[in-house]
């Protein structure tokens, strides 16, 4: 049973989301403010976090923020009113891995929280090595030679999917779904420009990649 905590400050909408969480089988807890959120979630390991963005005391990107920075994994939807697109982006950049904006149907909820655990639970290793490159996901941490080398969000999860699909080609849909997850439109530009700065962070070489490879109308393969 995967454990989902709701973050809404709405008691008829936190009410509501918690009622039909239930009823799909999972457990189900409920925070109503940012403050409380960040204090259950260091309490106790939540497979996934539904997050609104305005929140009393701290909001949501400051929640979302200070989850990651404190090296906890939960799988994190952010829920908002708000439709910009670059609003949405900086909450992937903060280390959401998808994004609903209200008004939502609940049969949409459940599908995108089904599939942000399926992306988030296929059993990648603890720690990937290749190279002098060691990916530490339970840190969600790059190391090369034993040196930390700062991600961004998107990069670490650009990266957790080459190494989840390793071996095969990846096209660039199948990139932004893990990384930018399902409804934010980005440019496939934007996907070659954050394998760029990938490469220059984990290739002995960018010029002549070793690890990401580039498939001539296809996408990239990762073999490391």
């Amino acid at each position: 049973m995967a454990s989902i905590l709701v973050v809404e400050d709405d008691p008829g909408i936190a009410l509501g989301l918690e009622d039909d969480l239930k009823l799909e089988g999972y457990d189900v807890e409920v925070a109503r403010d940012g403050e409380t959120a960040l204090a259950r979630a260091r309490e106790r390991r939540f497979d996934l976090i539904v997050l609104d963005l305005m929140l009393p005391h701290k909001d949501g990107y400051q929640v979302c923020r200070e989850l990651r920075h404190g090296g906890m994994d939960a799988a994190v939807i952010m829920v908002t009113a708000r439709t910009q697109e670059a609003e949405k982006v900086l909450g992937l950049e903060m280390g959401a891995d998808d994004y609903v904006t209200k008004p939502f149907s609940p049969i949409e909820l459940r599908a995108r929280i089904k599939a942000v655990l399926r992306r988030t639970s296929r059993g990648a290793p603890v720690v990937h090595r290749f190279g002098d490159v060691e990916v530490d996901f339970g840190r969600c941490e790059l190391r090369r030679q034993g040196q930390v080398v700062e991600l961004s969000s998107l990069e670490f999860k650009l990266l957790a999917a080459f190494i989840q699909n390793r071996g095969r080609v990846l096209s660039r849909d199948q990139l932004l779904d893990a990384a930018w997850g399902t409804g934010v439109h980005v440019t496939d530009r934007a996907v070659d420009n954050h394998v760029v700065d990938l490469r220059r962070k984990i290739e002995p070489d960018p010029a002549d990649p070793r690890y990401i490879t580039s498939v001539r109308g296809m996408g990239y393969r990762f073999d490391g």
